[in-house]
């Protein structure tokens, strides 16, 4: 049981951020920016706990901030029709100057923040679980749920029945960096403060799982689960003198790239993901 309650607990901000990957790229639009949005989410979220003293307000902050830096994507992508990778990379990068500078700017240190009000950890876990969910029964059982798929899939052909492919679009990445921030919520209120870059390529472990669990909402959350199960055993693995803690800290890394040079080819992405033009 305390395994699977760990294993839980890692995969929590990798279950948020792909729960709004997948929303996103059921939309059409690229999800790399996942990083970016985690990574200002446990910022702003810092923020919003040291200065609103509660947690309640260091989450809303989390979920804000990531939803910020998205509409920077979002406005790119869709508005001016920007190329998506290079958007999402733009988007990371600007995720961590933008930390930098508040850290230092607000704290004096560019590195670290004060400790701030922590918890919520048992709430914001299950909130993880439910976010795939959420996205699964919006994805399958709503009528906003179909036109984000045609929007993803058959962009044209909605258009042509009166959906508007770009408001569709807009919201799908605005939820995606809610998402996504909520699980740098995570991060820095579990940890009670926020560091520089302390998402860790989360966001990309992330997308890595979207695309694993081919853009189906319960196989990704599967396939959070199974690189936390990774990530635990790394954990565990840690204090034994029989395996170099170089190999041990690899372990999570390396089941994602195996997993992935296993599925890339074979699955089938939305048709008209990563295309801005409609």
């Amino acid at each position: 049981m305390g395994l699977i309650l760990q294993i839980v607990r890692i995969a929590t901000p990798y279950l948020f951020a792909a729960a709004g990957g997948t929303i996103a790229e059921r939309s059409g639009i690229v999800s790399l920016g996942l990083e970016g949005y985690m990574l200002t989410g446990a910022c702003a979220a810092a923020f919003g706990s040291y200065y609103g003293g509660t947690v309640w307000s260091g989450i809303l902050w989390g979920a804000t901030g990531g939803a910020l830096l998205a509409s920077i994507h979002a406005i790119a992508t869709i508005r001016f029709r920007a190329d998506q990778i290079v958007s999402g990379i733009a988007v990371n990068i600007l995720a961590v100057g933008t930390t930098r500078f508040a850290l230092r700017v607000a704290f004096g240190s560019s590195s670290n923040s004060p400790r701030v009000p922590g918890g919520a950890s048992g709430a914001l876990e299950i909130g993880g679980l439910l976010s795939i969910v959420a996205v699964a029964m919006i994805l399958d059982r709503t009528r906003f749920g179909l036109r984000l798929r045609a929007a993803g899939e058959h962009p044209e052909a909605a258009t042509t029945v009166g959906i508007s492919v770009s408001r569709i679009r807009a919201i799908a990445v605005l939820a995606s960096g809610a998402l996504a921030g909520l699980g740098g919520t995570f991060l820095a209120l579990d940890q009670h403060q926020f560091s520089d870059e302390m998402t860790a390529g989360r966001g990309f472990i992330a997308l890595a799982a979207v695309i694993f669990g081919r853009w189906d909402p319960v196989r990704v959350g599967a396939a959070c689960l199974l690189f936390a199960g990774a990530e635990a055993l790394e954990i565990n693995l840690q204090g034994t003198s029989a395996i170099p803690s170089q190999f041990v800290a690899m372990i999570p890394y390396v089941l994602t790239i195996v997993a992935l040079a296993g599925i890339v080819g074979r699955s089938v992405p939305p048709a008209a993901l990563g295309k801005s033009g409609h």
